[in-house]
Order: structure tokens, then sequence, then C-alpha cells
């Protein structure tokens, strides 16, 4: 069973790496760079015996099964999209500087030093929460990402599929590993792309619904309403997935349009989860009166 722990640990005052010392609140520098405010690096020479860390980060590092290099996989994913952003490697305090920094941190092999994510390209990928997994051997950083996270400028380092490889097709840094609602938001978007190069010929609906807004909003609300009548009517529940698709699917369509993406909704329920639906409407209220 997976276990979260970045948010039941408080963070280190100091974490030691060798001479090297990480806080969150010194500025300094780190490898010769710059230390930037928000991920603050700073190199002072000072006893094991001053140094601060909280039992609970020890505790939860020596919980980990690291092989005989000291290392684990070290996986980041996107919290919002659920999108694989990269796999590194994490040692003991990689994964202690995560968790005190909230910057996703490795262990470079072929450097034999830690390093930030984004420390070189400002694309951090700031970790809201850690998690082991049931053998406690690898670990994910779920976070939001600042930026692509791969070198070649790639949203996710996953972007070469098996299959086109085997076709001899080329890999192409727009062809990310997605789930089935990105692969349909993904869609959207080429119809979109399309209908700007003028494609002629007879339109798909997708392209019908991004020509005709009129078509589009009568559609969402038919497919809202066939959406209730499953639980008015006592629908099985095949119905009512049914019926959801189409309305998500419209809906998509209609983001699209106004240049939302699915993970900024995603990123909207996210910050939700810790506030009470009553106190989100009533802001959402204030607001408006605000703008009138």
């Amino acid at each position: 069973m997976a276990a979260p722990y970045a948010h039941m640990i408080q963070s280190a005052t100091v974490l030691r790496k060798s001479n090297l010392y990480l806080s969150r609140y010194d500025c300094g520098k780190y490898n010769g760079k710059r230390g930037r405010p928000h991920v603050a690096f700073a190199s002072i020479q000072q006893s094991e015996r001053n140094i601060s860390i909280d039992p609970k980060v020890e505790s939860l590092l020596d919980s980990v099964k690291w092989d005989s290099k000291g290392l684990a996989v070290a996986i980041a994913q996107n919290v919002d999209t659920g999108a694989i952003l990269m796999q590194g490697f994490a040692n003991r305090d990689a994964l202690a500087a995560t968790i005190s920094s909230r910057k996703a941190t490795f262990y470079s092999r072929s450097r034999s030093t830690l390093w930030t994510k984004g420390e070189t390209s400002n694309n951090f990928i700031n970790v809201l929460d850690v998690f082991l997994d049931c053998d406690r051997d690898s670990i994910i950083y779920l976070g939001k990402p600042d930026g692509p996270t791969c070198h070649t400028g790639s949203e996710t380092c996953y972007y070469t599929s098996v299959f086109d490889l085997l076709k001899e097709q080329e890999a192409k840094g727009s062809r990310l590993a997605l789930t089935s609602l990105y692969a349909l938001e993904s869609t959207i978007s080429q119809r979109e792309a399309e209908l700007a190069e003028g494609e002629t010929g007879k339109p798909s609906w997708t392209k019908r619904l991004l020509l005709d807004h009129n078509l589009l909003c009568s559609k969402i609300r038919e497919e809202a309403d066939e959406l209730c009548q499953t639980l008015e009517n006592n629908e099985d529940k095949s119905r009512a997935a049914s019926e959801m698709a189409d309305l998500l699917y419209h809906a998509m369509v209609l983001q699209a349009i106004k240049g939302v993406k699915v993970e900024d909704v995603l990123e909207v329920i996210r910050k939700r989860f810790s506030q009470s639906g009553i106190e989100e409407k009533r802001s959402r209220a204030s607001k408006k009166s605000e703008e009138h």
C-alpha cells in the first residue's frame, strides 16, 4: 500500500550532504550556482551535532529500502493530469531535501551529486506529496511543474511510443503518453488546428461544434438534461456513464474554444478540496459583486 509522508513530516531545519547544507530560509550557493528565494542553497561549515533533523524524517529515511548503492527509483508525477513527468534516482539526502524544500530533488549518478529539477531552467516541480510503494523501494514525487519537464522542451520525458517505433514512425515531442481524457483533449485541439489551416471538405462533428457556438451550447444543455434524467428515471449506471461521456465531450469542446485546458479545471478542483462548498460559492458571489 502506498504511503504518503510529505504532509505529516515537519521540515528539517538543516539537512546534511557532506559539508553542504540545504536550508529553506537561507540564500547562498549550490554547486557554484546562485541560490533562488524559493529553493535557497547554502554552503555552511558546521559540526554534525549542530544539525537539527526532524526525527520523523530520520525514521522515514530509515524505512526506505535503498539499493546497494543507496539509491531508489524516484518518479515525478503531475498532481493534476496524472502524467508521468520524469524518472530519476534519489538517495537519502535527495529525499530529505525534497521533503524540506518541496522541490523535486534527485541524485545524479553521473555527477555523484544532488540536483533539484529546475535549478538551471527554473522549471521546478513543486512537490505536494511524496508516496512510497508497497515495498518501500521506489518513490513518487507528486507535484505541479512550473514548465516543461524534459530538457527537449517537451511537457514530459515520455513521448516515444514503442508501437510507433515498431511502425518505424519518428518520435515527436507532442506525442505524449496520454490517458483517455487527455487523448480526447488532444484530438479536439487537432480539429481546431485543422480549421485554422482552412481545411476543406465536409467538417466532422467536432469541427461543426467548434464553428457553431449556438449548436454547441444547445448540445451541452441537452446532454446535461439527459444525464439528469438517468437519475430521475432510475436508469442503469451504463446509461448514466454514456450520458456523462456525451456531456463531458461537448463541454471539452467549449473549453477548447475558451482556451481552457482540462489541467486548468483539475487544478481548480484540487484547490477547492480544502475549502467548503458554501465558502467557495460565497467567495465567487462576492467577486461578482465587486466586478459589477
